[in-house]
């Protein structure tokens, strides 16, 4: 019998199982999908608290998320780079952003309109096809055990484990009753990576990113709130690649290598991340981390664990 039970096998679960084995659980992770076919595996994943408000206890899961994925590229951990960064403001803001502390030396320097400024920091940027099987592999080789399994209740978890992980990302929704989870669509588009390595972010709306990843470029975005269509549109793809090549000109040729959608796991009022006694055992929830769950993720992962043991 495991001692926790980690149900979803994202990024947000597998963190979350890879600190709690560090610490001498017996874990097991229940998931419908292998890590390559999660939302997950779709996500750009430069590491940016998109979307996601000052709380204490967000910038410590992005600062110890930074550390951690800045010391796996230092040990060339696959799947995993450093690129500069470039945000173009439109807000008109000159203090430090919130998340700034988390990225150790930020720069600010002058922007040409629309904008009006730029920051500049060196960010941890992860190819999720790459590095998600690899943390897959960690856990095993660590004596976990990931089951391929889909749950309709999180009952069915407590029967088998005394602590339940609830990382179910949009599916908490349902499994939990919580009627402030609703996706939040994402259309992206990816080409060949000609001798990109700088990746630039446009804050405006809708919001246009540019991520170098080895050998393709991912291209967005869009943030469609409460639309759960996973078909890529192609005007939608259109507009993308017309904003980016704008951005960027060096994208200008760069040939179209496919398009993906996916669904973020939004929760009005910010991700959950906190224990609750249910019939039979307890439940610890982390889910509804947006587009940040890459940038949280090693963070949430260490709450997770001291909350869990």
């Amino acid at each position: 019998m495991a001692d926790v039970i980690v149900v979803g096998g994202g990024i947000i679960g597998l963190t979350a199982a890879v600190r709690l084995r560090e610490r001498g659980a017996e874990v097991t992770v229940w998931t419908p999908d292998p890590p390559e076919r999660t939302v997950s595996a779709i996500a750009a994943a430069a590491w940016y608290p998109t979307r996601t408000g000052f709380a204490p206890r967000v910038l410590r899961w992005a600062e110890a998320t930074y550390a951690q994925f800045r010391r796996d590229a230092f040990d060339r951990v696959p799947g995993v780079l450093m690129r500069e960064t470039r945000n173009l403001e439109r807000s008109g803001a000159t203090g430090e952003p919130w998340w700034a502390p988390a990225a150790r030396e930020v720069r600010y320097l002058p922007a040409d309109p629309p904008w009006t400024r730029e920051v500049r920091f060196l960010a941890p940027l992860v190819e999720m096809g790459t590095y998600l099987p690899w943390l897959r592999e960690r856990l095993l080789a660590a004596g976990a055990r990931v089951v391929r399994r889909r749950v309709d209740r999180l009952e069915e978890a407590l029967v088998e484990a005394p602590v339940v992980v609830n990382a179910t990302g949009l599916a908490a929704g349902a499994l939990c009753g919580d009627p402030d989870v609703v996706p939040a669509r994402g259309q992206l588009v990816l080409v060949a990576n000609l001798g990109v390595y700088t990746s630039v972010r446009d804050e405006g709306e809708p919001g246009t990113y540019v991520h170098p990843r080895t050998r393709d470029v991912v291209l967005g975005g869009t943030w469609q709130e409460g639309d759960w269509n996973t078909v890529p549109d192609p005007a939608t793809r259109d507009a993308i690649l017309e904003r980016c090549r704008a951005l960027v000109p060096e994208l200008a040729g760069a040939p179209v290598l496919g398009e993906k959608v996916g669904l973020r796991p939004v929760r009005r009022g910010g991700a959950r991340v906190e224990a609750e006694k249910w019939p039979g055992g307890t439940v610890v929830h982390a889910y509804g981390h947006g587009g940040a769950g890459m940038t949280l993720c090693w963070g949430c992962a260490d709450e997770v664990a001291a909350m869990t043991l």
